[in-house]
């Protein structure tokens, strides 16, 4: 049963080492963040689920103690996804590694000294169907007796002139309405998002949001909308849900 869950954005800028000059911009998404991780500590749970974009068409499972790098964006950080369970056997850094928004998603649990229960990552392709996602969402739920998830994604990157896909009137109202939803925990209107909008748009966050759907329709839990914002033109949301 989900228990909690937390929502971040995965820009990788969020590593300050990454983000250089720019850095004190997004010091208040940080913050956000290490509030909502917070949370999910507090809930106590029995097992933590990892959710983010990834490069891969459909689903792909990550082991407590995976690795991930920021090195492909020149700084020399590894980060692990939790402590191994057993060191011996725990993934080499050479073995397949941990997409981009997990490896924030570790950093974050890092930096915030997560010890709490035992985790795992799954990386969801954007173009994993809505009612995959939500079904994926109801298996992981069920998977112990109190789950909590951190969903890692971006909403639109099409906010400004400058953004990466340029600016889309559609992107504002399409942001507006996901953190209406994230800040309500309206589990109907995130699994209703138009996906089709999320692509054009460039949203990351539209299959991990539709995931933590699946696995709170047996929930009965609350809402907060930490941070929205949108700077370099990329809408950056953070809630909780408890």
């Amino acid at each position: 049963m989900l228990v909690a869950a937390a929502v971040c954005p995965c820009p990788p800028l969020l590593v300050p080492e990454l983000a250089a000059g720019a850095a004190p911009e997004l010091d208040a998404a940080r913050a956000a963040c290490t509030d909502a991780l917070g949370l999910l500590a507090a809930a106590r749970p029995d097992r933590l689920v990892v959710v983010g974009p990834a490069e891969e068409s459909g689903r792909g499972a990550y082991p407590q103690g995976a690795w991930g790098s920021f090195r492909g964006f020149g700084v020399d950080i590894d980060v692990r996804l939790g402590r191994a369970e057993d060191e011996a056997a725990a993934p080499a850094p050479s073995e397949r590694r941990l997409p981009a928004s997990l490896a924030v998603a570790a950093w974050l649990l890092q930096r915030t000294g997560w010890e709490d229960a035992p985790i795992e990552g799954l990386g969801v392709g954007e173009p994993l169907e809505a009612e995959r996602c939500i079904e994926t969402g109801r298996d992981i739920a069920a998977r112990a007796e109190r789950v909590a998830l951190l969903v890692m994604g971006d909403a639109s990157a099409c906010r400004t002139l400058k953004a990466p896909g340029y600016l889309d009137e559609r992107a504002a109202p399409f942001d507006a309405s996901v953190a209406r939803a994230l800040g309500k925990a309206d589990v109907a209107a995130l699994k209703t998002l138009d996906t089709e909008l999320a692509r054009d748009l460039r949203a990351s966050g539209r299959a991990p949001w539709q995931v933590l759907a699946g696995a709170a329709e047996e929930a009965d839990l609350s809402g907060a909308l930490l941070y929205e914002d949108a700077p370099y033109g990329v809408g950056y949301l953070v809630a909780t849900w408890s």
